[in-house]
């Protein structure tokens, strides 16, 4: 099923291993120039926001499948769905036990959390497996002294699932980095 122009399968998915064994991908291939050393200022970008269970910083995937799906769902059915192009779900993880998820909406959805966005956020591209926050954390920070700013919080964008990463021998996560 797709909805303008994004693969809602994708929506779905995106975090878990997917059941479908076949070679065709499921989440549309990243290109990671338009995020790479970039800025953003955000005057209350509009999001919806949900949280998602954990373990230690991992995301239970039936828990990661069924929130992500509602927070499509919702957003589809109220018509505030973005395109493809402008797709965006961020994670943050205010503990090891619960992460808060951000779907970017072009407009507030009724019955949603509609949460808005503002500052400057500093991001980067990573490639690897997704016990490398930590890792991507420290490079993060010393990018952003480089800048001579200061990271207040971090948020992350997994751009594909396992399974579409295996098969783009990538996994792209945008780290961004709200800055001071």
């Amino acid at each position: 099923m797709e909805h303008q122009g994004i693969n809602t399968k994708h929506i779905v998915t995106l975090h878990m291993k997917s059941k479908d064994t076949g070679s065709e991908p499921c989440c549309p291939k990243f290109d990671p120039a338009p995020w790479e050393g970039r800025t953003h200022d955000w005057t209350d970008k509009l999001f919806i926001k949900d949280s998602v269970r954990q373990i230690l910083h991992r995301p239970l995937p039936s828990s990661m499948k069924k929130t992500i799906g509602r927070m499509w769902k919702m957003a589809n059915d109220a018509g505030a769905a973005p395109v493809s192009d402008d797709f965006l779900l961020l994670a943050y993880d205010p503990t090891p036990w619960r992460s808060e998820l951000y779907m970017a909406v072009t407009k507030e959805v009724s019955g949603a959390e509609n949460f808005r966005l503002s500052g400057t956020y500093i991001t980067k591209v990573f490639d690897g497996p997704y016990n490398s926050p930590p890792k991507w954390i420290r490079d993060m920070d010393r990018f952003v002294e480089s800048k001579g700013r200061k990271v207040k919080k971090y948020f992350f964008y997994f751009t594909t699932c396992p399974r579409c990463a295996k098969i783009y021998g990538h996994n792209y996560a945008v780290v961004f980095a709200q800055v001071d």
